[in-house]
């Protein structure tokens, strides 16, 4: 009985190992505005929870392992872990740029807003967007995909199993790659929009080089932008939220 429960122990915290690792930089859960203290409470609840389904993936005779298996163990859970909340994080890393680049580009970049998901301020239009796109995680229950995900990850990644470094990296650049290509479609009207207007204002200020064109057409293309933003941002949300639907179903 004893050695039964100790295998349970050890289970639940090998569990806890992979769903705390995914929970600790995943997107949404991972934000500074969650106290570290419920973080921990979360990650420990979820892994209770799993611990019923998952505990048979896991197997017995845990406790009989010497100390430098069980730490190769933990090593390797932490790393699935970490790399599954990477995974998911890069989406919202991509998107955090090409964010920066439109704040740029629509003259909003000198503004700085509140931090949301992040320690250091973002300008205003990045930081709603990313607020939208983090709200958007729970209004859709996509937490409960992330979840899911953790639960199949472990019929792809099996218990035990040391993680290839070459097939990690390889899903890594090729998360980047996707994620950036859906940041650039979102951006891509705003940045296109603002090389349209400077063209036109210098073309302008070339043609009248006594009036400051640039100075009187900022307030219009940030007015230009904001309209954009108002009529197009829920198709964009609704892509964005798309393809990370997408990634954490498959």
């Amino acid at each position: 009985m004893n050695l039964l429960a100790a295998d349970t122990l050890l289970g639940i915290f090998l569990i806890f190992c992979r769903v705390g690792g995914c929970m600790l930089i995943a997107p949404a859960l991972s934000s500074n505005r969650i106290p570290p203290q419920i973080r921990l409470f979360l990650a420990l609840t979820v892994s209770l929870s799993l611990a019923p389904v998952l505990l048979d993936k896991i197997g017995s005779g845990i406790a009989g392992q010497p100390p430098a298996v069980m730490l190769r163990w933990i090593a390797s859970e932490l790393l699935t872990g970490l790399l599954i909340g990477l995974l998911g994080r890069i989406y919202f890393f991509a998107l955090q740029t090409m964010l920066g680049a439109v704040s740029m580009a629509l003259s909003y970049g000198g503004m700085p807003g509140t931090p949301m998901d992040e320690a250091e301020p973002l300008p205003a239009i990045s930081s709603l967007i990313m607020m939208v796109a983090t709200a958007a995680i729970f209004l859709s229950d996509l937490h409960w995909e992330l979840i899911k995900g953790l639960i199949g990850s472990y019929s792809r990644m099996p218990f035990g199993q040391s993680i290839s470094t070459q097939s990690s990296l390889t899903e890594l650049m090729d998360q980047v790659g996707s994620a950036f290509v859906i940041a650039l479609r979102i951006s891509s009207p705003f940045l296109l929009y603002s090389v349209i207007v400077n063209l036109v204002a210098g073309l302008a200020n070339k043609l009248t080089p006594q009036i400051p064109v640039f100075f009187i057409a900022t307030p219009f293309i940030m007015l230009g932008g904001l309209f954009i933003m108002y009529f197009a941002a829920q198709d964009y949300v609704l892509l964005f939220m798309e393809a990370f639907a997408a990634w954490l179903r498959g």
